[in-house]
């Protein structure tokens, strides 16, 4: 399987469904609206919804009961984003090398989208209009909205960006870097992947435990990946300015660790993530494959 197809054909299916959702217009504030897609639809690589997708084709899942997971997490990733980007935070300028949100917007309209975007997300999963080929049983929607709150909340996404910006300026150990980023970042690819099995309705502990290993990897890698390219890469590549984190004085593997043994650090990960997956036979190509990616990417 080539991996570049697949993705392709699995970032312009999102795409569709996101248009779907996302509101066209608003008699209550069209700017806010502009503002949601704005903020969607800003050349995100869409690796989420990627792992929602081949996670669900790992197990011989259909795509259609996959849609509503994939819609979901890609909004609270840019709801995420939005926020990340808010002066109170990183106070950053480009994203995916457009201007961010609050520059497009305003710093009121990018909190009220980001807010928007991340109670869409829950909407999209809980209701079967959205997605009437979609036919996920209520238990199924239950567990699906169970496994986004906790990784989007005090104990995934939102827990690991309060530790983040509390710990600019000190030295952090590589413990307490991973248990930062686990939740930060990880927290929401590990839930990718969880739900794109959960999406299937017939997962077993067994493939749940193996999935649970590759995505913690993964998740790990990712951000590992993100510090070797704040580093390496210029900020054109990057969409965003190039050396932030180093400006901010943020604890990074880098930083920790040197570039060799980051680089180093990654590609272990990658490995354990695609022996966990073992198991699995070749309908899990395009996860093996996107472990490589992760760890291989340029932006």
């Amino acid at each position: 399987m080539i991996l570049q197809e697949y993705m392709n054909t699995c970032r312009k299916r999102v795409d569709e469904q996101l248009k779907q959702v996302l509101p066209e217009s608003s008699i209550i504030s069209l700017k806010l609206a502009e503002a949601m897609t704005y903020s969607v639809f800003n050349g995100g690589k869409r690796v989420r919804p990627l792992l929602v997708y081949a996670a669900n084709k790992t197990l011989g899942g259909q795509s259609h009961y996959a849609d509503p997971v994939a819609c979901a997490v890609e909004l609270v990733h840019a709801y995420s984003l939005v926020h990340d980007d808010l002066p109170a935070m990183d106070d950053d300028d480009l994203r995916r090398g457009k201007p961010t949100c609050h520059k497009a917007f305003n710093e009121a309209t990018a909190i009220l989208a980001g807010d928007a975007l991340q109670t869409l997300a829950f909407e999209a999963l809980s209701d079967p209009y959205h997605f009437p080929d979609a036919l996920l049983s209520d238990s199924s929607r239950l567990a699906l909205l169970r496994e986004l709150s906790v990784a989007s909340g005090h104990s995934g996404m939102c827990g690991g960006q309060s530790m983040d910006l509390n710990s600019v300026g000190q030295a952090l150990n590589q413990q307490q870097l991973q248990l930062m980023h686990n939740h930060k970042t990880g927290a929401l690819i590990r839930a990718s992947v969880i739900m794109g099995a959960l999406s299937t309705g017939h997962v077993s502990d067994q493939q749940l435990e193996a999935l649970t290993t590759y995505a913690n990897a993964i998740g790990l890698a990712f951000q590992v990946q993100d510090d070797i390219l704040d580093v390496t890469a210029d900020t054109e590549t990057l969409g965003k300015q190039q050396g932030a984190d180093d400006a901010l004085h943020k604890p990074t593997y880098v930083s920790l660790m040197g570039l060799e043994e980051a680089k180093q650090f990654a590609e272990n990960l990658c490995q354990e993530a695609v022996s966990a997956l073992s198991l699995f036979d070749d309908q899990a190509t395009p996860l093996r494959q996107l472990a490589d990616y992760i760890v291989h990417r340029s932006h």
